[in-house]
This record gives C-alpha cells, sequence and structure tokens, in this order.
C-alpha cells in the first residue's frame, strides 16, 4: 500500500538519483585520468542539461514566470558564476586530483559549509543556548574533522588495485603523489565551498525571480563561462574534439542524466518532502562511488579514506538532527497549533523555512 500512496516514492527516486550521482563522478574520474580538460567535461556537460531542462521549464512555468528584467539577468549571471563555473572548475580539477570516494565525501558536507556561510553572512543567527543549534554547530565542527582526516590521512589500503598499477606501467604513470592528494582536497573543499555559496544567493534570487527550473536553464551562462575558464589550462581546439566512445557517453550521460534528470528529480522531492529529507540521502552517493571506483576504475579503498567519510557521515547526520529540532522549535513559535495526523501543516511550514532551490550537481 506504502508504494501506492507514493510514500516511498521519494525515497526511491533520492536512492536511482544518488547512486547515479555515485557512478557519474566515477566515470568522469575515468575520463580525466584519460587526459580530458575537466573545463572541456564541464562545458559539455552544462550545455545538454540546459538543452534538457529548457523545454521543461519553458512549458511547465510558460504561465507563472515573471518577466526577466535586467537586474534579475545580472543575478542569475553570478549566481552561475559560482554556482555552476568556479563550482565545476574546482571540483573536476580536484577530482582528477583524487577519487570519487572523496569528491562525494566533500559534496556530503555542502549543509554543514552552507550553514558556515549563513552565519558569516548573517542570513541565520545562532542562539547558543538552544540545544538544535548546538547540535547543528557539533555536526559542522565533525565534518570539518572529517574534512581534515580525508586530507591529511590516507591510511594503508584495504584492497588491490593490481589493474591500476598494470596500466599505469603500460602508460609509464607515476602513482599518485602525497602532494596531489593534499592539492586535491582542497580543491574538492573550495568547490564545495563555492556550492554552498551558490545556494545562499540563489535563495535571494529566487525571492524576485520564483521559477526554479526557468533560472536553472538560464544559468546557461555558465557553459559560455567554463567554456572560457577552459583556456586558463589550454587553448587548443583539438580538446574539445571527443572521439572515445566513452568520452562521449560520459559526458551525455554527466548532462542530461546527472545534471538534467537528478536536477528534475531532486527537485520533485524537495517540493514533496522538503530539503533536508533530500539532504539526508547524500551518503548514498558516497557509498555507490566509493563501489564504483573499486570495481570500475580498480583503485585502492584506504583506510584514511573510510574512516575520514565516516567522519562526515556522522557529522552530517547529527547537523541535520539539530536543523530538524531548529525547524520544530521554530514552526511552534511561530503556530501555537499542534500537528495534525499527516502533519500536513507543520511539514509546509518545514518546507517553507529553509532553501528551496533547485540543486544543480557538482
Amino acid at each position: 500500500m506504502g508504494y501506492c500512496d507514493g510514500k516511498w516514492t521519494p525515497v526511491i527516486i533520492m536512492v536511482i538519483i544518488n547512486s547515479a550521482l555515485g557512478l557519474c563522478n566515477a566515470l568522469v574520474k575515468k575520463v580525466l585520468d584519460g587526459g580530458v580538460n575537466h573545463m572541456v567535461i564541464a562545458t559539455y556537460r552544462l550545455a545538454i542539461s540546459t538543452l534538457f531542462l529548457a523545454p521543461y521549464a519553458f512549458f511547465w512555468e510558460r504561465r507563472t514566470r515573471p518577466k526577466l528584467t535586467l537586474n534579475i539577468l545580472a543575478q542569475l549571471f553570478f549566481s552561475a558564476l559560482v554556482g555552476a563555473s568556479l563550482t565545476q572548475y574546482f571540483f573536476l580539477l580536484g577530482l582528477s586530483y583524487t577519487s570519487a570516494t572523496l569528491a562525494c565525501a566533500f559534496i556530503s558536507m555542502t549543509p554543514a559549509i552552507t550553514f558556515v556561510m549563513a552565519l558569516i553572512f548573517r542570513v541565520e543567527n545562532l542562539n547558543m543556548k538552544s540545544k538544535a543549534v548546538m547540535g547543528m554547530v557539533m555536526g559542522t565542527l565533525i565534518c570539518v574533522g572529517g574534512a581534515l582526516l580525508l586530507t591529511t590521512y590516507k591510511g594503508v589500503p584495504l584492497t588491490k588495485n593490481g589493474k591500476l598499477e598494470t596500466h599505469q606501467l603500460m602508460n609509464n604513470k607515476p602513482a599518485m603523489k602525497p602532494e596531489n592528494w593534499l592539492v586535491g582536497c582542497l580543491l574538492l573543499f573550495a568547490g564545495s565551498s563555492c556550492f554552498g555559496l551558490w545556494m545562499l544567493i540563489q535563495s535571494k534570487v529566487n525571492e524576485k525571480y520564483p521559477c526554479q527550473y526557468s533560472s536553472t536553464a538560464v544559468l546557461s551562462f555558465s557553459t559560455i563561462q567554463c567554456a572560457l575558464l577552459s583556456l586558463i589550462k589550454s587553448r587548443d581546439i583539438g580538446a574539445w574534439i571527443l572521439t572515445d566512445k566513452l568520452d562521449i557517453i560520459t559526458v551525455v550521460y554527466a548532462g542530461a542524466v546527472a545534471q538534467g534528470i537528478c536536477t528534475v528529480g531532486t527537485s520533485w522531492c524537495i517540493r514533496k518532502r522538503g530539503p533536508i529529507f533530500t539532504s539526508v540521502f547524500t551518503p548514498v552517493g558516497l557509498i555507490f562511488a566509493t563501489l564504483f571506483d573499486f570495481s570500475i576504475l580498480h583503485r585502492q579503498i584506504c583506510l584514511g579514506s573510510v574512516i575520514g567519510s565516516g567522519v562526515v557521515i556522522f557529522g552530517l547526520y547529527i547537523f541535520l538532527l539539530g536543523k530538524v529540532r531548529q525547524m520544530k522549535e521554530e514552526c511552534a513559535k511561530s503556530s501555537p497549533s499542534h500537528l495534525n495526523e499527516d502533519g500536513g501543516e507543520d511539514d509546509e511550514q518545514y518546507k517553507k523555512g529553509h532553501l528551496s532551490v533547485v540543486p544543480m550537481t557538482p
């Protein structure tokens, strides 16, 4: 009966979405190892997702879309620069130095990073007497500790990577250097920070332009921005010509599925259950990324990655529990009425009280 009335539908969708994102990171990592420019991947990915989302946004929001003024366009341009272009630049460059597992671990930190930025820019005010806020602060500190552990401690390998070592020897590629691992983690953190900052920016944009799909589609600005950023590394036109089948499949998959379909699916789940619900499933992507990292890329799974990722996931759930408690406290202050049987009224309060933006995936 649960499947018929749709109660389990958001759960199934979020598991599928995060597993798809985990596979995307593993495939993109393999393509990056093949020598493809990371900003070429980002440009194609965003261009394909724009082609996918534009018709959906046009027909779905054609009656509710407000006038697109010059001021709104300027805000969307800056939002695209931070949330898509710079996020993709740092994230994919960091992914090229590390692994899909670490990339998903840093993505899992986004809620905590966004919370810190909200405090810095005074979007949220802290009441340290509140147990909910203390839980959020504690969860954030645990996430930061997990990130530091991922960055500074690689640990002993828990699996063998014979196929990868053979491939490196055949292609005269050296093994990953510790300094590259450190640089990669710092780049991933920079990408997650840009993504968190975009959440705050886009929430403000949505106040004047409350069309989630149209807003995301207009972020096609980032396609041009990414193309210009690619000139930093290479100006070779040949780098834009993809001939390998895996490269083409990965770019199409990353744009249409991971960026397009997953954006629509996640937005639907946010409307049904709220952003906190969707955040809970972020570690699912980490689990699948680890599995794909090992099975597809034949990479070693190191002790530091396992412990650090576990600490990040634990911190994330502590943070989310604190956030849920804060939402209940705010609803209790604003509305003295008790929860009804379905929790519908307060559930709507929860959804309205938090960032409700279409999450573009890093």
